[in-house]
C-alpha cells in the first residue's frame, strides 16, 4: 500500500521586527499560537512575491500560478480593496476627527506593528523521498490535486480570503504556496470588517484545518492518479511554526560556522578573481575547439555531457562523505563550497547527498542481514567496484547516526520550504554537527 506524508502549515517570516514579536507574544486574545508566522508588512510581502514567483532569477519554467496572477503583491492589494473598502468608508464617515480616519487600509495595516498584513499557507503531499524518482509528467499531475486543495480550503476556512496560489516544481517535492488574508466580520470596535489572523488561526483551528485538508488531499490524489494510497500518520508539530533557532544543534553549529565564515569568504573572493580572469580565455579557446567526438566519431550531445556531470557530482559527494567520516570539517565544507562555486545547483547537491547517505544506510542494513549489496543498491554488473567504496564509507557511521543524518536532511527540506532556513546554511549545519 502506497503511503504519503502530508503537511499544511502557516509559513513564518524570520525577518519580523523584535517589536512586533513582543507585541504578538502579549496578544490580548491569548489564542494566537504563534508570535512570528505572518507576513507583517508590504516589504515582507514583496519578499514573498519574489520567492513564490521566482522574480529573482527569472526561473519560472517550473512555477505554476493556479490562483491569482503573476503579481502576488498586487493580488493582495486588490483583495484588500475588495474586502475592506466599503467598511473603511463606513468607518471614516462616523469619525469626527480627521486624524482617526483611515486613508488606505492596506498601508494602515502595513505601517502598524499590531497586525499582520497577510498569511501564507504551505501545502505538501509526499516527502522528498517519495518524489525523488518521479518523472515530470507524474509530478505535474499535482496541479489538479492542489487546485482541489484551493477549493477545499475556501470551503473549510471561508474567512481566509485567498489572494494568490502557486505550485513549485523546481525543488525536491511539488508543493503549494497559498497567500491570503484572514478576515473578521461584525467587529464592534474600529472598522466593521478587519484583518484578524489571531481570530481565524488558533491552535485549535489549525489542528482542525489540517485534519480536514489532509483527508481531502489524499482523496484528490487517488482520484487524479487512479491510486488507492493512504496517508502516513500525522507528524507531531508539523502543523505549527518552528523557529529556526529552536532547531536541534543550531546554536552549536552557528558558532562553528561563524569561525569558518571568514576563511570561506576569502576563498570565494580568490576564486572569483580566478574565475573572472579565465572567462575571456575560455571564450577564446571555445572558438578554437573542434566538435566533441566520441570513439565512434559521433558528436557528443549536451545530454551526454549532462550524464557525465551527474557522474562527476556523485564522485565529489564520495569525497565529501569521506571528509565527514574522517571528522574533517574544513575539508567537507571546502568540497561543498567548491561545488557551489562551480555553479552546481544547491538543490542538486542536496538530493545527491541525501541519496548517497540512503545508500550507505542500505549497505549497513544489508551487511547486518547478510544480503547481496549489489542487489540491494540495484547496481549494474559493471559497478561492483562501488560496493567496496560504499562499504568503506559505511564504516565511518553507526546505523543510528545514518538514520539521524537522513532525518535531518528530510527536516532541512521541510524547513527550507517554509522559509525557516537557507538550504546552504542548513547543509553546513549538518556537516558541522557530524564533524564535531
Amino acid at each position: 500500500m502506497e503511503e504519503l506524508s502530508y503537511s499544511i502549515h502557516l509559513g513564518s517570516d524570520k525577518n519580523r521586527t523584535n517589536k512586533a514579536k513582543e507585541i504578538a507574544k502579549t496578544n490580548p486574545s491569548g489564542e494566537t499560537s504563534f508570535s512570528n508566522n505572518g507576513i507583517q508588512n508590504a516589504k515582507q510581502l514583496s519578499r514573498v512575491n519574489k520567492h513564490n514567483l521566482r522574480d529573482y532569477d527569472n526561473n519560472k519554467e517550473d512555477i505554476f500560478v493556479i490562483y491569482g496572477t503573476n503579481n502576488l503583491y498586487r493580488d493582495v492589494q486588490e483583495l484588500y480593496l475588495q474586502e475592506f473598502e466599503d467598511s473603511r468608508i463606513e468607518y471614516n464617515n462616523k469619525q469626527t476627527r480627521t486624524d482617526r480616519k483611515i486613508d488606505n487600509y492596506f498601508k494602515h495595516i502595513s505601517d502598524s506593528n499590531l497586525w499582520d498584513l497577510a498569511c501564507e499557507l504551505i501545502v505538501e503531499l509526499g516527502d522528498m523521498e517519495f518524489w525523488t524518482n518521479k518523472d515530470e509528467t507524474y509530478r505535474h499531475k499535482m496541479i489538479d490535486v492542489y487546485n482541489e486543495q484551493i477549493k477545499d480550503l475556501a470551503r473549510i476556512v471561508p474567512d481566509f480570503k485567498i489572494a494568490n496560489a502557486v505550485v513549485h516544481f523546481d525543488e525536491t517535492s511539488p508543493h503549494l504556496h497559498i497567500v491570503g488574508v484572514p478576515v473578521s466580520n461584525n467587529n464592534t470596535r474600529g472598522m466593521k470588517k478587519q484583518v484578524a489572523k489571531s481570530k481565524i488561526f488558533t491552535k485549535q483551528s489549525l489542528t482542525a484545518i489540517q485534519d480536514s485538508m489532509r483527508n481531502c488531499c489524499i482523496k484528490s490524489y487517488n482520484k487524479f492518479y487512479g491510486r488507492t494510497a493512504e496517508l502516513k500518520h500525522k507528524q507531531k508539530g508539523r502543523n505549527i511554526d518552528v523557529n529556526v533557532k529552536d532547531m536541534k544543534n543550531y546554536k552549536e553549529f552557528k558558532k562553528q560556522y561563524a569561525k569558518n565564515r571568514k576563511k570561506f569568504d576569502k576563498t570565494t573572493e580568490n576564486m572569483m578573481v580566478i574565475d573572472n580572469s579565465s572567462k575571456e580565455i575560455k571564450t577564446m579557446l571555445d572558438g578554437l575547439k573542434p566538435a566533441k567526438l566520441n570513439k565512434n566519431n559521433k558528436v557528443i550531445s549536451n545530454e551526454d555531457i549532462d550524464k557525465l556531470a551527474i557522474k562527476k557530482l556523485e564522485s565529489i559527494i564520495f569525497e565529501l562523505t569521506d571528509s565527514l567520516g574522517k571528522k574533517n570539517i574544513k575539508e567537507a565544507l571546502d568540497v561543498m563550497h567548491n561545488l557551489i562555486y562551480s555553479k552546481e545547483p544547491i538543490q542538486k547537491i542536496f538530493i545527491t547527498l541525501y541519496n548517497h547517505f540512503k545508500k550507505l544506510y542500505f549497505v549497513t542494513l544489508a551487511q547486518k542481514e547478510n544480503r547481496d549489496i549489489i542487489q540491494v543498491l540495484n547496481l549494474k554488473p559493471n559497478q561492483t567496484f562501488l560496493v567496496n567504496k560504499y562499504k568503506m564509507q559505511a564504516k565511518y557511521f553507526k546505523q543510528r547516526e545514518l538514520e539521524k543524518i537522513l532525518q535531518e536532511l528530510i527536516d532541512l527540506d521541510f524547513y527550507y520550504k517554509i522559509g525557516q532556513i537557507d538550504i546552504q546554511v542548513g547543509l553546513e549545519a549538518i556537516l558541522c554537527t557530524y564533524c564535531s
